[in-house]
Formats: structure tokens, sequence, C-alpha cells
């Protein structure tokens, strides 16, 4: 079931499938699941997607194979139609393209883009975790790819998942954005900053908007959060009141901030600013923390 305070559109959230959480452990579950005929696959080649040549996200077994998947596969979920996994590709398929290009310009949207996103991020783990943090020892791909298991201490390994804070930052009606040196030119967003060990997401919030832009805040308040699988982020996002409007910005983090206007902000939704700003694209949850602050919130 969707969450309703989740705008319907926000980018990688909002997978339909059954995870099967409480069997995924049964290595007869997920022998079944491998064996199933119906069974389909997100395919991925570095982090380009494999697409079909009509434009879909899913292979059968067969074509899989063909294209040259690589095994273990994860086990994603199940579907109505039947089990969904994810595999890389030993050789580069015939269409593919970058994840966070297909989500920029719309191609992939809705559940196809939420069950990419999930795959990403899983995959991305397994090739980043083949070694046992506690003893360095190889580990071994369990519960259908949703664990890795050490042989020589024992010890379980879980995907990981790195929250990060991002601040719809509002003072008398302005917002506050700012620009990063790797963003394209005219691209405004949201500042935003990792959630660091032993810190609420609201102490994180005031920490970061302070480091980075030298702004104070009252009262934080929770918005709504998306998946970000580059490699596999979980993007809180807040809203905050700024006690004044003064900036001192960290020319490390930051190439450039300030205040925008409401009327501003949603000239740069539309396309339309005088300057050529423009917001992040649908798929990022900036971009609808900015529809929220034009509607009033």
């Amino acid at each position: 079931m969707s969450d309703p305070t989740t705008p319907p559109d926000l980018g990688y959230a909002g997978l339909a499938l059954d995870r099967c959480g409480d069997a995924r452990g049964d290595p007869g579950f997920i022998a079944a699941q491998e064996a199933d005929v119906a069974r389909r696959y997100a395919l991925f080649f570095g982090d380009d997607v494999a697409l079909r040549e009509e434009g879909g996200l899913l292979f059968s077994a067969d074509e899989a194979d063909a294209m040259g998947a690589e095994t273990p596969a994860i086990f994603l979920g199940r579907s109505l139609e039947g089990p969904v996994f994810a595999a890389t590709l030993s050789v580069t398929p015939p269409h593919a393209d970058d994840l966070r290009a297909l989500a920029t310009d719309g191609r992939l949207t809705g559940e196809a883009l939420a069950l990419a996103g999930c795959a990403k991020s899983l995959l991305s783990w397994h090739a980043r975790h083949g070694f046992c943090s506690n003893c360095g020892s190889r580990t071994e791909f369990a519960s259908g790819g949703w664990r890795r298991e050490c042989p020589a201490c024992g010890t379980h390994h879980f995907p990981r998942v790195d929250p990060v804070v991002i601040m719809l930052v509002t003072h008398e009606g302005r917002c506050l954005l700012g620009r990063q040196p790797r963003f394209r030119p005219g691209m405004w967003s949201c500042l935003a900053g990792f959630i660091e060990p032993g810190e609420t997401l609201e102490e994180a919030a005031r920490r970061e908007i302070f480091e980075e832009a030298g702004v104070r805040l009252g009262a934080v308040g929770y918005a709504f959060s998306q998946p970000w699988p580059f490699p596999a982020q979980l993007m809180i996002g807040v809203t905050a009141e700024a006690f004044d409007d003064r900036l001192t910005i960290d020319e490390v983090e930051l190439e450039e901030a300030r205040w925008f206007s409401r009327e501003e902000v949603a000239a740069m939704l539309e396309g339309r600013h005088e300057a050529g700003a423009f917001a992040p694209p649908p798929a990022a949850i900036a971009h609808h923390l900015l529809k929220l602050f034009v509607a009033g919130g």
C-alpha cells in the first residue's frame, strides 16, 4: 500500500513487490523462485540498465541467460506475474542507458524506476562487500542476496543504507537553495548532508545548514523520504524555518547559495525563470520539496 504522505510521482519510491522477507532466508523457497518459469530479471552492465528494444525493463530467464546474466542473481521479490531477480551482465547489452539519465529524462518512472533503483542498490552493495569487515575473509551470498555471510567468523552482513537529510529551509516567504560545482549550469537545489553517528535528523539538519550556509534553524519537521540508489542513500526530506537570512557560505561545499521567492521557484519548476535557473527533475526529492514550498508548505 502506498503512503499518502509521499508524492505519487516521487522517483525510486513505490516498489510494488512482495519482498518475502519472512521466507527468503529459506534456501528451499529461493530454489523454488529460481526454478519458476515465470521469473524475470532486471539486468545491469555497470551503472547502465539493460532495456528491451521496446523500452521495457524486465527480461525472461531465457533472455537473461542469452545476454550473459551472471549468477547468483538477487531475489528482489514477487509480483503478480511471478518472481523478479536482479543480475549483472558479463557483456554489454544491445540497449542500455545510465539509470540516473533514464530517471532524469522520464524514460523510467513509477514502479519500473523503483524496481531499477532497488536492484542497483543491492547489486552495488554486493560489488563492494565481498569481504568480511570483521576478519577479512571472503563472504558468501545468502538469503537470496539480502545478506552476506562470513564462513570464517560467522558474521552476517546486511545491505547498507546511508541516511541523508535534505532541507527545505524557509525565511519570511523565501527558501534557501544552493549550487554545488558538479551541478549542471543553472540548476539549484535544496541543501543536503549525511547524518552522522549520534545525531538525530533534526540535529543533522541544523548542523549541515549552519556549516554550509551559516544559517541557524528553529523547528525542523519531517516531510517525506526517498530511496536514492547512488549507491544506497535514504533521502529524508525535512522543512525548517531559519532565524534570519544572513548567509556565510562554505565555498568548499557550495559554489553559491541564495534565497528564492515562491514566484521564482514556481518559474524554476516550470522552466521559465528569466535567468535560466531551474530545479532538479521530478525524479529527485528536492523537486517535490520545492513544489511543497510553492504550494505554501
